[in-house]
């Protein structure tokens, strides 16, 4: 297969290292070739529309720029009347993000969708936010196949979901896509909602894929796509985009997801696309006769105004249901991914504060301390008013308070593995209440033996970057016992918390108490309905010594 590249100046190495950015960092060419009334290009045999890590975000957005699934849909509109073969895909991170489709678990996310014409979908991690059951729940309204080749049941080994899908133009070209998960959903999500499940990683991510190349070249296909949801991130590895187009052969186009980076570029002889995140760009593959294929992200045009009303509708009712001021907050409290992943924020504090307030004050339990992973922390909240949808918004994950009782041991051992990247983001950093701790970076992270059946590896040496001061008012104690008041995410081992997983499976608490309502019941009886100057900047609970 031929290559060429439409988009330059972006180099895979700043890829792997960006975040979410915006479309204005990629030059992009706008697709009014494309446009109903426009003369289709003969030597066009299909155009693949395609995006990643919506997260919810589809509705267009003026104050960040986002496609929207109406405008989505008008661009595929305008392109089939065009008379293009057209094909919408997404790589994942659909389901869960923002209220308008955290309400109904994904469901309205599925329906949308649908009505703005996806024709294919990988399974990214968060789509297991509410349960593999749940997923196949609303799978089942979808208008499209949803894929994960290497996802299996670990009682029979048979495919949770599809494992690919072929695809043939009016001029008879086989297009063949086949999709890959993240391995790290195992630890990225919560443990018991993919219970049950084997997600190959490494070596068998490797055979696994070229094992659905294989498959598809059998079929005759003239072009093999990955629709995978793997990233390019370091902290990914061995289970990268990248790694397993170094570890295979044959794949021509990866359409990748998870690490909200904007790439396209060459990797080997693999074209490796991903548009970033929210929607700030809309990615197009322009598929020749001859097998050669372009690719670029390109800006937004206009909407499918029957897509649009639709979901406005339902965004009414969200805001209808929701959208009723319960308190106030004089100071604007920090969730900037980046930060609450990386550094003590004055929103951490707050959302932890909350859940030890709530523990004490409407359950049995006495806490001595909270901790939050920054990775669930999800908005920041702005000084002005703040309703329910405000506190969904910081916690969509439907997650619930439980206690779970540690050694001092095991403790250190938490937060030794959930600092191993810092300075560096990572969504288990422990945003926390009632402990005073440090982390020395310029010590180098010694990692230990891995946990068999997940992502996680044992810090070799707890206490060697992480020293903490005090839990609970009191001086640390390696040999002590301690009451944590935290998330079910975290009590089932999610992200590196797996010291915490065997306590809370033997004498674990979960106290039903969703975290926005902690919010709510703390800002509203424990703050009088204002957060004030108090949660100005952070109180100095965690030093990052650099």
């Amino acid at each position: 297969m031929k290559l060429n590249k439409q988009l330059t100046g972006l180099c895979l190495c700043a890829a792997m290292l960006a975040g979410c950015t915006s479309s204005a960092a990629v030059s992009a060419t706008a697709s009014a070739e494309a446009s109903a009334g426009s003369k289709k290009d003969p030597d066009v045999a299909a155009i693949i529309l395609f995006t990643n890590d919506v997260h919810g975000r589809i509705i267009n957005d003026t104050d960040e720029p986002s496609w929207g699934y109406a405008r989505i849909a008008k661009e595929k509109q305008d392109l089939v009347e065009a008379g293009y073969d057209t094909y919408l895909f997404s790589a994942g991170d659909d389901t869960q993000g923002e209220p308008i489709v955290n309400q109904d678990e994904g469901a309205s996310a599925i329906k949308y969708m649908t009505e703005t014409g996806y024709d294919l979908m990988e399974a990214g991690n968060h789509e297991f936010d509410w349960g593999s059951d749940n997923l196949l729940k609303i799978k089942e309204d979808a208008g499209f196949p949803i894929l994960a080749a290497n996802i299996t049941r670990t009682s029979d080994g048979t495919l949770l979901l599809d494992a690919n899908h072929i695809f043939t133009t009016s001029s008879g070209m086989k297009i063949g896509v086949f999709g890959l998960d993240t391995p790290t959903t195992m630890t990225g999500t919560n443990p018991d909602h993919i219970a049950g499940l084997t997600f190959a990683q490494g070596d068998d991510l490797y055979q696994c894929a070229q094992d659905q190349i294989d498959e598809l070249k059998n079929e005759n296909c003239d072009l093999i796509i990955c629709l995978g949801h793997l990233g390019v991130n370091q902290s990914s590895a061995p289970n990268r985009s990248i790694d397993v187009i170094e570890n295979t052969t044959g794949i021509d186009v990866f359409i990748d997801g998870h690490s909200h980076s904007e790439v396209n570029e060459m990797v080997n002889d693999t074209l490796l696309v991903q548009t970033g995140c929210y929607g700030h760009n809309l990615g197009k593959l322009t598929v020749n006769q001859d097998h050669s294929v372009s690719a670029e992200l390109i800006p937004a045009v206009n909407q499918n105004e029957t897509v649009a009303q639709d979901i406005n509708d339902y965004e009414t009712e969200i805001e209808k249901e929701l959208g009723t001021t319960i308190g106030t907050s004089t100071v604007d409290l920090d969730g900037v991914k980046a930060d609450v992943r990386s550094m003590e924020t004055n929103l951490g504090d707050f959302v932890c504060d909350a859940v030890m307030y709530e523990v004490q004050n409407n359950t049995s339990k006495h806490v001595d301390a909270a901790i939050m992973n920054g990775g669930g922390i999800r908005d920041s909240i702005s000084a002005g008013d703040i309703s329910m949808l405000t506190l969904k918004s910081v916690f969509p994950f439907g997650n619930v308070i439980v206690t779970v009782d540690v050694t001092g041991a095991e403790l250190l051992e938490a937060l030794e593995a959930a600092t191993f990247s810092t300075p560096e983001v990572l969504g288990a950093f422990p945003q926390v209440s009632g402990i005073v701790y440090t982390v020395d970076t310029t010590v180098e992270y010694a990692q230990g033996e891995q946990y068999p059946s997940s992502t996680y590896y044992k810090p070799a040496d707890p206490g060697s970057r992480v020293t903490i001061t005090s839990v609970g008012g009191n001086d640390f104690d390696l040999n002590a016992t301690y009451t944590i008041a935290s998330n079910d995410f975290i009590g089932a081992g999610g992200d590196t918390y797996y010291a915490f997983k065997y306590a809370y499976d033997t004498a674990g608490f979960n106290t039903g108490i969703p975290l926005e309502d902690a919010l709510s019941d703390y800002l509203t009886n424990g703050l009088g309905g204002v957060i004030d100057e108090t949660y100005a900047a952070p109180q100095g609970r965690i030093t990052i010594k650099q």
